[in-house]
């Protein structure tokens, strides 16, 4: 996952990536730090790029997405947010939405 250091880097981010998961953290989270790996393994499973940010870094990036609790994880698709999953998230779910946001985007791509 790459890590996004500023409000101006996610901005640049949301803009150029049709699709995208956020993972957002925060320091002495233990359940982030217990999601993280999971998260991250889901990367090679899906042909989407995958971001994560700790709002103890980037605290803009959190009033900027209402985000109250950590761990959360977003799904964006067209710059606009898909899903969200909030402190305790059910991987199928997760995976469900994933694989969604995926064949939106390939119908997308066969449309253009």
């Amino acid at each position: 996952m790459k890590q996004i250091g500023s409000f101006k880097e996610w901005l640049k981010i949301i803009e150029q990536n049709q699709e995208l998961l956020l993972f957002v953290k925060t320091d002495n989270c233990s359940v982030c730090d217990g999601l993280y790996p999971q998260v991250e393994d889901l990367h090679a499973m899906y042909p989407i790029p995958f971001y994560k940010v700790n709002v103890a870094e980037v605290p803009e990036i959190a009033g900027q997405l209402s985000l109250f609790t950590a761990p959360v994880v977003l799904l964006f698709t067209n710059g606009k947010e898909y899903a969200r999953f909030a402190r305790f998230v059910q991987m199928e779910e997760l995976k469900r939405r994933l694989g969604e946001l995926v064949e939106r985007g390939i119908k997308i791509e066969r449309i253009d």
